[in-house]
């Protein structure tokens, strides 16, 4: 268990390309995701962002592995300064005017166990805000508009 990736599952009211947009538009991740300076869905792009707990921030590092449009988008996501590499993949699965999304986090064991910011626990919770809370949000949000 403690090496078997995180894997959260949800269906989401919108098309495949909707929710594609909201995972790739850095103007539409910055309303419920992160606020990325750059991003661009393309193998090989680098990006970072600062985020973490009022009382401690932490600069995240990322790359893009690989690009499906519409399918798959997959990236590295590491701490500046702390040991440790993971890898971030959402997954998209049209199920009628419906999305499966699958967001898989692989190698969170590779983290220090010494810091509970990077723990398990702390990526579960957080990837269930994000995508069971704030994506569906914003993507009714979206919906209305």
């Amino acid at each position: 268990m403690k090496n078997a990736p995180l894997i959260i599952e949800r269906i989401l009211n919108a098309s495949v390309e909707k929710v594609w947009k909201a995972i790739t538009d850095k103007d539409h991740m910055k309303q419920w995701y992160f606020d990325l300076e750059e991003f661009r869905p393309e193998v090989g792009f680098e990006f970072s962002f600062t985020a973490g707990k009022d009382e401690k921030k932490y600069l995240h590092i990322c790359k893009i592995t690989e690009v499906v449009e519409n399918r798959k988008i997959a990236y590295t996501w590491r701490y500046d300064g702390y040991p440790g590499n993971s890898l971030v993949i959402f997954e998209l699965f049209p199920e009628g005017n419906r999305t499966k999304l699958r967001l898989t986090h692989e190698g969170l064991e590779t983290f220090p166990e010494s810091n509970p910011d990077l723990s398990r626990k702390n990526f579960n919770e957080g990837w269930i805000y994000f995508i069971g809370t704030a994506l569906p949000d914003f993507i009714n949000k979206q919906a209305q508009v």
